[in-house]
């Protein structure tokens, strides 16, 4: 529990080490610290990277810098190596608390989405006629999104949508999720659109799964194909729906 450290990388700059590392038939770029100069691998090196065997990860200083390295070991033609170093910041163990999930109750509602309609098509539009977005959803698979603004109303509805069960937690005093629970909440739209952008990129992605707790927070979460790849979660927090909202 003691050996822990936390350090804060920039994810444009792993993104890249990564892609030269596990993927150089990808174009990319390094970048010298002394000369500041961008060099292009020679078709060699990237036909020598194919077939390389191992990736070490590691925490090593450069330049007496703290740096997350990444080393890759490629063996065609003669021995290539290729060495990724990324200034990292250095965090203390007790900081780790601010950067884990938030701590929420149980979900009201969760559906999984479905890939063949995406919300983001429809917040984008919504959100140029208005600042707020409503979603109203149910465990019978209904789904609402909906906007209130200068005396009109829309709306666009998602029907049989997945629910998704959980067993509720002996300690848990939440009421459970049954077959009539459903969620009404009042969300920001831009950010929104911001949560939905990986519905109109080319990421793989094999599920998603919408979460709604009521006057707290909307939850997002992303599966990534294969699902041996991971997964990413969004945490939006809504805003109050009052009784003016609900009339």
């Amino acid at each position: 529990a003691d050996n822990v450290i936390v350090c804060q990388v920039d994810l444009l700059s792993l993104k890249l080490a990564l892609q030269s590392v596990i993927s150089p038939g990808n174009t990319y770029q390094s970048y010298s610290k002394k000369g500041g100069v961008a060099t292009q691998p020679s078709q060699t090196m990237v036909q020598s990277l194919l077939a390389q065997q191992t990736v070490v990860l590691k925490l090593a200083k450069r330049n007496r810098l703290p740096c997350l390295c990444l080393d890759g070991h490629a063996t065609h033609e003669g021995a290539i190596e290729i060495h990724q170093a990324i200034p990292i910041r250095i965090l203390r163990a007790t900081e780790m608390q601010y950067h884990l999930p938030p701590q929420i109750n149980r979900p009201s509602v969760q559906l999984e989405l479905d890939p063949s309609r995406p919300l983001r098509t429809v917040v984008d539009k919504l959100k140029t006629m208005g600042p707020h977005i409503f979603l109203e959803a149910s465990m019978k698979g209904d789904l609402t999104v909906r906007l209130d603004h200068d005396g009109a109303s829309l709306a666009c509805f998602y029907h049989n949508l997945q629910p998704r069960w959980e067993e509720p937690d002996e300690d848990e005093d939440a009421p459970p999720i049954t077959a009539d629970s459903s969620c009404i909440l009042k969300v920001d739209g831009s950010k929104l659109a911001q949560c939905l952008q990986w519905q109109q990129s080319h990421l793989g992605v094999s599920s998603s799964l919408v979460a709604m707790v009521q006057n707290e927070m909307l939850v997002i979460h992303v599966m990534l194909h294969p699902e041996q790849y991971g997964f990413f979660t969004y945490y939006l927090p809504v805003l109050f729906v009052s009784e003016e909202d609900l009339s």
